[in-house]
């Protein structure tokens, strides 16, 4: 699951910016922007679980990451000189887009896309906890731990490796968001993003090498692969960027706490993922714990 957070422009030694792809200005509201790139990200999901059918989530997802990079590079052109304080971050957030990458899908095969979603984003919001470290910090540990609770306690067994690989893929979400801010710090554009989404490609060329790569000859597949990748990393990647373009970040980490919510819907519709009641209070829970956690970040940031 990849959540490209922007990284801001570099105040060090210059290097060359990369090409700007802009969405079209529109009177299309912010919230609405948000929701279309969630939208996007977990048609993408549902799509990997087709995939499933053909490939393991391990293939899936290699082969998403390899054309996401190579996407990204072609796309945003990076310039290859950077500075040396950069090589580590840059490598940090390849090997964090890797891992949180296969992790989620290895969830996907395994539980729910509302439930591997939901706990997913623990990563991101024990991050936002330890950031902020108020008083009102417990209860949003405690919302988000009740609510995870009642969302694995199902009437049928639950996979707890697909509950390990979701928390696991969280882990590598909040990796990420640290190791983007280091980027951001010595890479200017989407530069450092493009060549960590490039080394993250090399990662997971052996996994896609390794396990099937008969694929490679298969264009229906490729296709499907390359929708994929375009669904779950780019238009994503470019409809936040011109969300943050109009609105604070902290703005836009409230709307995103709608995240397990819109997925959960997204696999009763789509893939018949259907959810007893208290697990929805609990997904419930988990979206009001991290957009309290959200607000409480920003306001301890003014």
């Amino acid at each position: 699951m990849e959540h490209y957070m922007i990284i801001r422009r570099s105040q060090g030694p210059a290097t060359r910016p990369a090409p700007r792809y802009n969405l079209p200005r529109s009177g299309v509201p912010d919230s609405l922007l948000v929701i279309a790139a969630m939208i996007a990200m977990h048609l993408g999901s549902v799509m990997a679980k087709q995939l499933f059918s053909v490939a393991s989530p391990a293939t899936v997802a290699g082969f998403r990451i390899v054309l996401a990079g190579a996407l990204a590079m072609l796309l945003w052109r990076p310039a290859l000189q950077v500075e040396s304080k950069a090589l580590v971050p840059i490598a940090g957030l390849g090997v964090a887009l890797t891992g949180m990458n296969l992790c989620f899908y290895a969830a996907l095969e395994r539980i729910s896309l509302g439930m591997a979603v939901t706990i997913d984003c623990l990563g991101p919001l024990a991050l936002a906890l330890i950031a902020s470290r108020r008083w009102l910090d417990a209860l949003w540990v405690a919302l988000a731990g009740g609510g995870v609770l009642m969302l694995v306690d199902s009437e049928g067994p639950v996979s707890w490796s697909g509950v390990l690989f979701a928390a696991a893929s969280g882990a590598g979400w909040a990796a990420y968001i640290v190791c983007s801010a280091a980027v951001g710090r010595h890479t200017a554009g989407n530069d450092g993003l493009a060549l960590a989404m490039g080394f993250s490609a090399l990662l997971a060329l052996p996994v896609v090498l390794d396990n099937d790569a008969a694929l490679l000859a298969n264009p229906i597949f490729l296709a499907g692969a390359a929708v994929l990748a375009m669904l779950s990393s780019l238009v994503p990647h470019a409809i936040e960027l011109e969300a943050l373009r109009r609105i604070t970040p902290a703005v836009f980490g409230v709307m995103m706490s709608l995240e397990p919510a819109i997925a959960a819907a997204i696999g009763l519709l789509l893939l018949g993922e259907e959810m007893r009641a208290a697990q929805w209070l609990g997904i419930g829970l988990v979206v009001v714990a991290s957009a309290g956690a959200a607000r409480g970040l920003a306001a301890a940031k003014e």
